[in-house]
């Protein structure tokens, strides 16, 4: 039976770890990172994972700053406030919440904001970095992916891995970080002509295929390590991720459950890079 890889935990410790690097931070800089958050009209999802990511900052030390705009803002309106967060000194990240209204533009906003202070790590340049293995500011969840495997004690150099999704999001951006650590790699969606070959073949499964339970427990590799990325509501009300967990529990070396798994992390990281971003910004500065 699988060993369940605790994601709440490993993001206490992350976040623990950020508490102590701020408070190094002050006494080199006297000043601490921070991150402007932009909400853009009454999403409740939104509020509350903007309202949790203000919360991580005020645990941590980092000067949080948010910006809260009606639902009918303007494009014009909210380039505005990007361009201008883009040159205060003491906002080291920017984070605009997605999704937008759907009258605006995200791949225009996201654009917008200076690719030194993009903590999402979804500027086309952040991007472009990754791809061609140069150092820039990572996508969150994917960061917190690489810390859980790592958690494991596998060995990623060598490793065949599997990545089931190609979001920008989690799919493209976790396969070039493991690409980047020397793992096997096969990328895999929806479509793939047999998925159940395909996911047998992995030491590493990341499943954010976006389906409830599509990965089942039988094709998992014994022995293998699963992250279950997807956050799925069943009728019945319960949360349930990509992968069918009880099956694959029994087959898997580690998995993470879903809620407690993946989710934690991504704020975990997101404290991460702003501290990171404001780190570089400081010493480009200098």
């Amino acid at each position: 039976m699988a060993q369940i890889i605790d994601g709440t935990a490993a993001a206490r410790a992350v976040r623990a770890a950020v508490q102590r690097e701020v408070e190094g931070f002050q006494r080199e800089f006297g000043s601490v990172p921070g991150l402007a958050t932009v909400l853009v009209g009454d999403n409740a999802a939104s509020a509350t994972y903007v309202r949790s990511k203000h919360k991580a900052c005020a645990e941590v030390g980092i000067a949080s700053h948010g910006h809260e705009l009606p639902a009918h803002t303007t494009q014009e309106e909210l380039l505005h406030l990007v361009h201008a967060l883009n040159q205060q000194p003491h906002i080291s990240g920017i984070l605009v919440q997605l999704p937008l209204p759907a009258h605006l533009d995200t791949d225009a906003v996201i654009d917008a904001i200076d690719p030194d202070k993009d903590v999402d790590g979804l500027h086309p340049i952040n991007q472009a970095r990754l791809f061609a293995g140069r150092e820039g500011l990572r996508p969150c969840t994917p960061l917190g992916i690489m810390h859980l495997i790592d958690h494991t004690g596998i060995e990623i150099k060598g490793a065949r891995a599997v990545v089931t999704g190609r979001s920008i999001l989690v799919g493209k951006p976790v396969a070039f970080m493991l690409l980047e650590r020397h793992a096997t790699l096969t990328i895999c969606h929806s479509r793939t002509r047999d998925l159940a070959e395909e996911v047998g073949r992995a030491d590493i499964l990341v499943a954010a295929i976006g389906h409830a339970e599509m990965i089942r427990g039988a094709w998992v590799r014994p022995g293998s390590v699963v992250i279950d990325v997807g956050i799925n509501r069943l009728p019945d009300k319960r949360l349930v991720g990509d992968v069918e967990f009880a099956a694959a529990r029994e087959r898997a070396g580690f998995i993470t459950p879903v809620p407690g798994g993946v989710g934690p992390m991504t704020v975990a990281m997101l404290m991460q890079n702003t501290l990171t971003a404001a780190r570089r910004q400081l010493h480009r500065a200098r």
